[in-house]
């Protein structure tokens, strides 16, 4: 049996982010959408995906290839509430990493933004805590 999706779902890649990531189909939910992404950031080398799922008039001077770096080795997804009131919805998550040169376990907290626009679920924004150890 395949490996549970690195977003924390115990389907297979393929059949959970991997079908956004690489087979190019849209999520039909704001929290598909944020679990996809977090794979996006997990996996590396996806900032063009990451690029075309943010909300343009938020995501200013970033760019596919900045987004595809791999800066931290993200180790766990836990989501925590979800709300949608027609085009708009909040995912309230913690992502567990560590940084390359560091042992400890941090926790980043965040409450995302998310808007349909065509049809289209999009990531607007976030606020974020400063990451606990």
């Amino acid at each position: 049996m395949a490996e549970p999706c690195i977003c924390g779902h115990k389907k297979p890649f393929n059949k959970c982010c991997g079908r956004f990531l690489t087979a190019g189909l849209l999520a039909k939910t704001p929290e598909q959408l944020m679990r996809s992404r977090y794979s996006a950031y997990a996996l590396g080398g996806y900032g063009d995906y990451l690029l075309a799922t943010w909300f343009a008039a938020t995501a200013g001077p970033l760019t596919a290839e900045a987004l595809s770096e791999k800066t931290v080795d993200w180790v766990r997804l836990e989501v925590l509430s979800s709300e949608q009131t027609d085009d708009k919805a909040t995912i309230a998550f913690n992502a567990f990493y560590r940084e390359p040169d560091h042992s400890v376990l941090q926790r980043m907290h965040e409450i995302s933004v998310f808007q349909r626009t065509a049809g289209r679920w999009l990531y607007v924004g976030g606020e974020v805590s400063a990451p606990i150890v």
